[in-house]
């Protein structure tokens, strides 16, 4: 195999939370003031990377801690309505039960991720740095390799955000993206990803041989 860590974000790459994210965007931005997003043009703020839609509803570097926190509180008090993308259960347990290490990067709470999980997928993953800032992750990778001991040309970052592939560069990680995340396929594409996954399937494809991607 190639890879022998396979590291995962978590919204929009393990867990479908877009959905709960456009629900309190605008609840954010009211209490924190910055302007509000437009949700009949979602598409369009979806191809933004980090820093540009940071431009475009005005908000700070500076606020972006306490902002951050205040979403994964209002994410935690409706955890139960998150939901793991179909196919992610079946995948995490053929990744590891063919020898791949299993890690989570998430600016979200390590709490947030196992509930979300559960139990038996939670046991799988080997690995969590959670509660990275939005433009933080690449120390976290950092973390992951050193603690897990694989060097970066065996591991890949899974996500959905070009903000991953940023982090994932610059730690000398491959990066793959899904297309059914919070950027648009367009989006990550043109950062220029290792590889693009439109289906958990795929993701296991390509990081198993033939014959055990099959099993």
């Amino acid at each position: 195999m190639k890879y022998s860590l396979a590291i995962f974000d978590f919204d929009g790459t393990l867990a479908d939370s877009f959905g709960f994210f456009v629900s309190v965007v605008n609840r954010l931005a009211a209490h924190h003031g910055f302007r509000p997003i437009d949700t009949a043009h979602l598409d369009k703020v979806r191809g933004y990377d980090i820093k540009t839609l940071l431009r475009q509803v005005d908000l700070p570097l500076w606020k972006l801690p306490q902002v951050g926190n205040h979403y994964k509180r209002l994410m935690t008090e409706s955890i139960h309505t998150i939901r793991l993308f179909e196919g992610i259960g079946p995948l995490l347990r053929q990744l590891a039960d063919h020898g791949v290490v299993l890690a989570v990067v998430s600016s979200n709470s390590q709490e947030n991720v196992r509930q979300v999980l559960g139990p038996d997928l939670s046991a799988l993953v080997r690995h969590y740095e959670c509660g990275a800032a939005l433009l933080g992750k690449r120390t976290h990778l950092r973390r992951v390799l050193l603690h897990s001991g694989i060097p970066a040309h065996r591991a890949i970052y899974i996500g959905d955000e070009t903000r991953d592939r940023e982090a994932a560069r610059a730690e000398l990680i491959d990066f793959g993206a899904v297309t059914w995340g919070y950027a648009t396929p367009a989006a990550l594409e043109a950062s220029g990803p290792t590889c693009m996954f439109e289906s958990p399937a795929t993701i296991a494809a390509a990081l198993l041989p033939d014959n055990q991607s099959a099993a």
